[in-house]
């Protein structure tokens, strides 16, 4: 049969459409269940894969931004944002603290060594963020060492201020975060200062953690922070589709092969479509035979081992398709959270994996 070639000049046909409406509207979600807390769009991990100064530009309504490293707060000073800038992972040496206060940044403070920098650093001004550790044991202080934390960096006198915040461990499954909230609860008990601890999972979940700022990440980017939950039931739209197309079209026998390994074999018959698109765009190669995909906007299933610049899909669903025929492989119609899941990983993953070679269309 005689399928449809394309006839536009096109390069590569995979691109990363991101939506700034889209992240717009999920921080009218986040105000929607925290409207009394302010709000730290967490756009680490350049924006989890949608641009740093991108998302920044689309979320300027946020009260602040959270990032990793002082060079991502110095990027966004010097596009201009003035908003509250959080280093989530506090300063990583004491020779950065000169410009954190110079730049106004707030860090997380979490080791003792970081108290004994601010402390003996010939600066004032710095605003710290303390890192309670109440169960997730990652980073933070002890409970029970917060009252004397507290009083060191007070006793210092070089703060602006001095916040209390935690890390939610199971925000995002049955076992909740009463636990944490009670360790929490109890060690901040007659200090003063803002409280921070709800993520994506708690914003949504558990009004009681909203308290003075909020720290959505996942749910900004329209991907659901619960296994189970779609995105579009907490009204939450995707703001990376990734889009391509079909570049080949393969007539298989019963008994043939697709890709390397020749994990899928074929039991009868069928149409494979080449989809430009592979591990080195980002998209994950653990993901299996099955994973789902958009072909002509019809929902099919990826075939055998993902290669570096393509992978496999099956047309049987899609009769027609044919070279050049567009193919979604998370976004729009298909939740990346979806696909994720399909491939044993997490959205997060898939979305700050995308590859900087991989062309980025802003769409408003």
């Amino acid at each position: 049969m005689l399928r449809r070639v394309p006839t536009e000049s096109m390069s590569r046909p995979l691109v990363a459409e991101v939506s700034l409406s889209a992240l717009r509207h999920n921080l009218s979600v986040v105000r929607r269940y925290a409207p009394a807390s302010q709000v730290f769009a967490v756009i680490k991990a350049n924006g989890y894969g949608h641009g740093l100064l991108r998302v920044a530009a689309a979320l300027r309504e946020a009260e602040g931004f959270a990032v990793l490293n002082l060079g991502e707060a110095q990027q966004l000073r010097e596009a201009g944002f003035e908003q509250s800038i959080l280093l989530l992972e506090g300063f990583f040496s004491a020779d950065e603290l000169p410009q954190i206060a110079k730049q106004g940044i707030s860090v997380v403070v979490h080791s003792p060594w970081q108290v004994a920098a601010i402390n003996s650093a010939l600066i004032t001004g710095v605003n710290v963020f303390l890192k309670i550790n109440t169960g997730m044991n990652r980073l933070g202080f002890p409970p029970a060492e917060v009252a004397e934390v507290c009083h060191a960096l007070r006793l210092g006198g070089r703060l602006d201020q001095c916040a209390l915040m935690t890390h939610f461990a199971t925000a995002d499954d049955e076992r909740g975060i009463s636990a944490q909230l009670e360790q929490f609860a109890a060690a901040t008990a007659g200090q003063r200062g803002q409280r921070c601890m709800a993520n994506s999972a708690a914003i949504l979940r558990y009004p009681q953690t909203h308290a003075d700022w909020v720290r959505p990440g996942i749910m900004l980017y329209g991907a659901s922070p619960f296994a189970g939950q779609a995105a579009a039931d907490l009204d939450l739209r995707p703001a990376m589709t990734l889009r391509s197309r079909l570049i080949a079209i393969q007539q298989i026998k019963p008994g043939e092969a697709v890709g390397y390994g020749r994990s899928f074999v074929a039991e009868q018959a069928m149409t494979v479509g080449i989809v430009a698109c592979g591990y080195a765009d980002g998209y994950p190669r653990h993901a299996g035979t099955g994973t789902p995909v958009l072909v002509e906007g019809v929902r099919s299933r990826t075939l055998g081992r993902v290669s570096m610049d393509m992978l496999a899909v099956d047309l049987t669903a899609v009769p027609l398709a044919g070279v050049g025929s567009p193919v979604v492989l998370w976004g729009e119609g298909l939740p990346v959270e979806e696909v994720a899941a399909a491939a044993g990983t997490i959205s997060y993953e898939l979305l700050t994996a995308l590859a900087p070679r991989v062309p980025v269309r802003e769409m408003s």
